[in-house]
């Protein structure tokens, strides 16, 4: 059973969940195929950045609710099963984050509960025009508590909190408001779109994105004067860089660089 598609040019690795009967869940088995794919690419220096996409009519519906509820068949009702599943789902999601590749989420259809998660977590997002998204388990009694994780970090509160509590659906004019997603296109330019997101990505210096997207979430959680600390240190690591001087050189001297 394929759960995700891979396919590289260019330097943009598109991972495509192909699990479009069960509207791509974050089951054991497509969990198990992302994390195997993000470590891969994140130790691939070839590849510069990542999109990731759905099959069929949805992004992704979250968690694969039958899986779930098989799980409590076990002697402590699940409590076990459950534990490891939400590691093993934030284990992704921090992955996404850590690998150097910027990840470009192309979404459709819906991306609910931990689709939602997906959506947030990535770098960046694209959508289809009429795309809906929600953390909506408050609806079946599951408040998306680890969805929450990266919805705040996304959002302003008031919006998550309300999205979260009342399990509202919002549409890509929304999203885009608050700050969900980058960018939404008519469905039939979001491949389009989202390619070219990833080609400009590919295209700068590879060195100098994956040290910027590492800084980029290490500064956010310290206090301004930490973040202007590490940040500084940061940019002497990048200006040390021989592609960097290399940049720089052919920038003042109007020419295309040379990078190594």
């Amino acid at each position: 059973m394929t759960h995700i598609e891979r396919n590289v040019s260019g330097g943009v690795a598109h991972l495509h969940m192909a699990m479009p009967d069960r509207l791509n869940a974050l089951s054991d088995g497509m969990l198990a195929a992302l994390q195997e794919e993000l470590d891969d690419i994140g130790a691939s220096p070839d590849i510069r950045a990542v999109i990731l996409s759905g099959a069929g009519k949805a992004f992704c519906a979250g968690h694969d609710l039958k899986e779930m509820q098989a799980g409590r068949q076990a002697e402590d009702a699940g409590a076990a099963y459950f534990a490891d599943l939400f590691a093993r789902c934030s284990k992704v999601m921090q992955t996404i984050q850590t690998i150097p590749q910027p990840v470009i989420a192309q979404v459709h259809g819906v991306a609910v509960a931990a689709g939602c998660q997906l959506v947030a977590t990535c770098d960046m997002a694209v959508a289809a025009e009429g795309t809906r998204f929600g953390v909506n388990g408050v609806n079946i009694g599951l408040f998306c508590s680890t969805p929450m994780v990266a919805l705040t970090r996304n959002v302003p509160r008031k919006a998550a909190f309300e999205m979260l509590t009342t399990g509202r659906l919002i549409d890509t004019d929304e999203a885009r408001e608050i700050g969900l997603i980058n960018k939404a296109v008519p469905a039939e330019q979001l491949a389009a779109a989202t390619r070219d997101l990833a080609e400009t990505v590919a295209t700068k210096l590879a060195s100098a994105v994956r040290v910027g997207k590492r800084a980029f979430y290490e500064q956010s959680t310290l206090t301004t004067a930490e973040a202007y600390a590490y940040s500084g240190a940061v940019m002497v690591e990048n200006m040390l860089n021989r592609d960097t001087d290399e940049g720089i050189t052919a920038f003042l001297e109007k020419r295309k660089p040379d990078w190594a």
